[in-house]
């Protein structure tokens, strides 16, 4: 009997689907021209639509051809060429990851880059474009396996914006460190890391453009294996396909396509999660996107859309003179939060706020000893901290001080350095019972005030008023911080409340709030002149330089009612961090208390940033190691983790002054050394 071979039948919603998916990407060419289109007809010099087609005729002023060639094409290009790079980046991690978040910005991607690229800087060294990119791709590598390794795949989105923002936080702060250190050797490394499409000629993105055509083509080649790994890894395995060397190449294949566009403009954020993100519902419609090779490209169009589309929204809002010096990346990274933001809002989280450990009391007698050490270790850091510096002093020098029979050399050490010892004791203080309260009222040991945002809008509203009005007071300082934090922590929580402070809602808003207030942060101090630019890098390192008793005393008031407050309700603060029956049946209002705490830790967040800078972590390193010291009550834990931070942030500014004198350190950049390992082991101990 002959075999008779048969084609399968093309039914018309096959045909209409790809109809449909070839009219979407035709549409998308048509976008991206049409934006690429108004781009080059922007900018500072009097070159518009009819200039720019006299040139492209041959037809033109020489003048305008130059401005054409030399700076606005190659910017466009750089623009087109730099989104593609990221959107199809993006689209490989998420794919292999199956986590929807997966990013080069939230797996620090580009915080890996920038502290490789700063480490190098730092030598004085000097290196060709390709090497350059070399070192971004070995950076931007070991931190996205060290995220993907701590969040583990397809485990859900909170833990792997957790593992990420903290290892950014982290490589920042010591990228920034190196900066404050080798300011000459890294100079341009600060405005190169927000993110420029701006180029002189064409020679960098020749020298870029080949290294993504090999990322493409592997990720196609790969195409078929990436789709399987979408089945799951049992059935991936099933059908032959080696699940962890997919995963490996395609992992690296992605940071070197995210390195290359780094390399080529700086980081630009957050493309590669918006440009996968806005590709997913077209998958859901036209069944050709729902494979890897169909949606990749499209995925790329995307990011070079988002690129081009917000540079051109950039310089059509803002006048063509201050546009130059905004980077395109700070464009990005407002859109992309905002989108983030978005996206947390309406995902089903299926994350609640975790269940409180009831059964951890410790004795009284563990209390009063651990209270007592932490105690002598407190004073001991103090006398430290004001005998040791550039300039040693005894203790008699500190006695005669007091009594006002000291030397004008003393004098001078001493009313320069005790406000500062002062501050870092407060602040450290103030920020981790800003850190017991949020962990108490959402009910989430991740919870931290500067990976919530509050921290972020603080130092927003204190920037702003530093760079605008440089003469402002403290009192002035401190009331701009608070009105920032109040603002981005009603946001964050105001959203966050819907269905009860879930932990993955949360913990995403704060990020999007986190990065927008960073974003905006960085706007100000390239627009501003550049001694307020250094003044305000110094005070966002976390530095207590410069202060004097009139910087301490709104922090000291907000702590003396903050701590006050916390014992005086210390009770409801227990029944609080239970659950949210418990309180209610015991005729306690859960919604006007939880307002009240988080109005306290906004307020104690706010005074800390605007008498000490940006100090990351205490909030969170503080509180748990309370916990774990004296249990869970909030009469022991609120004592001593105001003990701990002020030990934290007190020792961080000691070393940072002292280590490498006479140049110094932030105690921020320090505590940010410390807190990201420990705050990676939480997430590492969480998993098991």
């Amino acid at each position: 009997m002959a075999v008779t071979a048969t084609t399968p039948a093309i039914t018309p919603s096959a045909v209409t689907s790809r109809t449909g998916a070839a009219a979407v990407a035709a549409a998308l060419v048509l976008l991206v021209a049409g934006l690429s289109v108004v781009d080059i007809t922007q900018g500072t010099a009097a070159v518009g639509g009819p200039e720019v087609w006299k040139a492209l005729t041959g037809r033109s002023d020489p003048a305008d051809s130059s401005v054409l060639i030399a700076s606005r094409l190659p910017r466009m290009t750089a623009g087109l060429l730099v989104g593609a790079l990221l959107g199809m980046a993006g689209f490989a991690l998420q794919a292999v990851s199956r986590n929807v978040l997966a990013s080069p910005d939230t797996l620090a991607v580009n915080a890996g880059s920038y502290f490789a690229l700063g480490l190098v800087a730092a030598t004085g060294l000097s290196l060709p474009m390709l090497a350059s990119s070399g070192v971004a791709f070995v950076g931007g590598l070991v931190a996205a396996a060290v995220v993907l390794g701590l969040s583990g795949l397809g485990t859900g989105t909170v833990r792997l914006v957790l593992a990420g923002s903290a290892l950014t936080l982290g490589l920042t702060a010591m990228t920034e460190g190196l900066l404050l250190l080798f300011p000459q050797e890294a100079e341009g490394i600060f405005q190169w890391n927000q993110g420029s499409i701006a180029q002189h000629g064409f020679d960098g993105v020749l020298q870029v453009a080949p290294i993504g055509v090999a990322g493409l083509v592997g990720l196609l080649l790969l195409a078929r294996r990436v789709d399987a790994l979408a089945l799951g890894d049992d059935a991936a395995r099933g059908l032959g396909v080696p699940v962890r060397s997919t995963r490996v190449i395609a992992v690296v294949l992605a940071a070197l396509l995210s390195t290359a566009a780094v390399t080529l403009a700086g980081p630009i954020g957050f493309v590669g999660l918006c440009a996968p993100a806005l590709v997913r519902p077209l998958a859901r419609r036209f069944r050709a996107f729902t494979r890897t090779r169909g949606s990749l490209p499209v995925a790329g169009l995307t990011g070079a859309a988002l690129v081009i589309g917000s540079d051109v929204l950039l310089r059509a809002l803002v006048p063509a003179d201050v546009a130059v010096a905004v980077p395109t990346g700070v464009v990005t990274s407002l859109v992309g939060a905002v989108f983030l933001i978005v996206m947390a809002v309406r995902v089903r989280d299926t994350a609640g706020a975790t269940e409180s450990d009831r059964l951890r009391i410790r004795t009284r007698t563990v209390f009063l000893t651990t209270t007592a050490v932490l105690v002598a270790v407190l004073i001991g850091v103090i006398v430290a901290a004001v005998l040791v510096g550039d300039s040693k002093l005894l203790l008699g020098d500190v006695v005669n001080w007091a009594q006002g029979r000291a030397g004008r050399t003393v004098t001078f050490v001493l009313d320069t350095r005790v406000p500062r010892v002062l501050a870092a004791l407060l602040a450290g203080a103030a920020l981790a019972l800003a850190g017991t309260l949020v962990q108490s009222v959402t009910r989430n040991p991740l919870a931290e005030p500067g990976i919530l945002g509050v921290s972020g809008g603080a130092a927003l509203g204190a920037v702003l008023l530093v760079t605008t009005v440089p003469l402002a007071g403290s009192w002035s300082v401190a009331g701009a911080a608070f009105a920032g934090a109040a603002l981005s922590s009603v946001i964050v929580f105001g959203l966050a409340a819907r269905g009860g402070f879930q932990q993955n809602r949360l913990v995403l808003v704060g990020f999007g709030v986190a990065t927008a207030s960073a974003a905006l942060v960085s706007l100000l101090i390239i627009l501003t002149d550049p001694f307020n630019a250094t003044k305000a890098l110094t005070w966002l390192s976390g530095s207590t330089y410069g202060r004097d008793l009139a910087d301490v005393v709104p922090l000291a008031a907000v702590l003396a009612v903050g701590v006050v407050v916390a014992v005086m309700r210390r009770t409801e603060l227990d029944l609080v961090s239970l659950d949210e029956d418990t309180p209610r049946l015991l005729g306690l209002s859960l919604a006007r208390g939880r307002l009240g705490f988080l109005t306290l830790s906004v307020l104690l967040s706010a005074t800390a940033v605007a008498a000490a800078g940006t100090i990351g972590f205490v909030g969170l390193v503080a509180p748990h190691a309370a916990r774990a010291l004296v249990g869970r009550q909030h009469a022991r834990v609120v004592p001593v983790a105001v003990l701990l931070g002020a030990i934290l942030v007190c020792t961080a500014d000691l070393v940072g002054r002292t280590v490498i004198a006479p140049a110094q350190l932030g105690a921020g950049l320090m505590t940010a050394v410390i807190g990201t390992p420990y705050f990676l082991y939480l997430l590492i101990r969480s998993r098991r």
